[in-house]
């Protein structure tokens, strides 16, 4: 389904929940809306599902304006964070629920049931009631649901938010397969990078109500047009540092710290002494790859293991970095640690956010 956004907001009083903003979605793929809590992101998909009518702009649906037409009347299906199933039906009638809505044939509602169930991984379970349903078997249920209705528009509000770190692996995996086909155009929220960058197809970065940036997934991450856009789009989010640029084209960080910016990086920042330096966590190593990185000494401020990662918190004067550092490393608050970074994988940004300079290449990890 191609679907468009044209000029659309949401106002309740004096309070905006989406500013005005065009957007369309890339038909038969993954759009991802990627924003913190309160981004927009649920009001966004209210307007395109018909749930909530704009205060001002249109829906466009296969260019027909559809701002007025309610839900029911829409090809579309949506799933939410909790999982919402019908709890005196069982697994099967849940799924079936919407074929026998359209009064389908019971062999053909029998047949569909049956692929879907194998499909997501619940056959064992179809006769059960949702409330005998561990949390991934009852999202499942409602994916499987959604799913079996063969919407032209697939609406999915953070819906493996509520799962353990493992099951939301799994069922990513399986949705990205699943869509694979390009039979449906899918919405997804999340307000993690790292997933926008697993599902990839197209992302729509929103922040407090507006639309900061859309594109390709991986072409958004490695050149975000602003600050803003690449803090939401980095987590832990990235390192900034301010910085004067002196006529060779060094910049002066403070705290004895200077970075010899390459031409590349010079023409990009053209008519701006003034800039601000950003690194990506990952982007930062305990060791060298080679002689002429940037090294950083500086004072621990707190190491913390997370799984196979460690974050490593460090200061040097006035100046802050976090690490995202591959494997357990054991360090002490207080202790002295170099960290290193290759220049080229600097971004430059204005004063003022807008971004003046992305690497060539960066890599794709948030």
């Amino acid at each position: 389904m191609l679907l468009a956004l044209e000029n659309v907001s949401s106002r309740y009083g004096a309070e905006h929940h989406i500013y005005p903003l065009s957007l369309a979605l890339v038909p038969g793929t993954i759009n991802v809306l990627l924003g913190t809590t309160r981004a927009g992101k649920t009001s966004l998909m209210r307007l395109m599902a018909g749930l909530d009518k704009p205060t001002t702009g249109r829906v466009l649906a296969g260019g027909a304006d559809v701002t007025g037409v309610s839900v029911r009347e829409r090809d579309l299906a949506m799933v939410y964070q909790q999982f919402i199933n019908y709890p005196s039906f069982s697994v099967y009638d849940n799924i079936a629920s919407p074929l026998r809505i359209k009064r389908l044939p019971e062999e053909t509602i029998r047949k569909r049931v049956t692929e879907m169930a194998e499909r997501l991984h619940i056959t064992p379970y179809l006769q059960r009631s949702p409330a005998e349903l561990s949390g991934g078997q009852q999202q499942r249920t409602a994916l499987a649901r959604a799913l079996i209705k063969e919407a032209g528009l697939l609406l999915l509000d953070e819906p493996l938010v509520n799962l353990d770190y493992k099951l939301r692996e799994e069922l990513r995996e399986e949705l990205t397969e699943l869509f694979s086909e390009g039979k449906t155009t899918v919405v997804y929220a999340t307000t993690e990078p790292l997933e926008a960058l697993q599902l990839g197809g197209h992302v729509a970065v929103l922040h407090e109500g507006r639309l900061l940036q859309h594109g390709d997934t991986l072409s958004v991450f490695n050149a975000p047009n602003s600050i803003q856009t690449a803090r939401t789009f980095s987590d832990p989010p990235i390192n900034l540092i301010p910085a004067t640029v002196d006529a060779d084209g060094v910049a002066q960080l403070g705290s004895g710290l200077a970075v010899a910016l390459s031409p590349r990086q010079r023409q990009g920042i053209t008519g701006h002494n003034e800039v601000i330096l950003g690194v990506r966590a990952h982007s930062l190593r305990l060791a060298p790859r080679h002689a002429d990185e940037i090294a950083i000494g500086a004072e621990v401020e707190l190491a913390e293991i997370s799984g196979s990662e460690t974050y490593v918190h460090v200061h040097r004067g006035p100046i802050g970095l976090v690490a995202q550092l591959p494997g357990v490393h054991n360090l002490d608050i207080g202790t002295q640690c170099h960290l290193y970074c290759d220049s080229n994988d600097l971004f430059l940004f204005a004063p003022g956010g807008a971004l003046l300079f992305a690497p060539a290449r960066s890599e794709a990890g948030a």
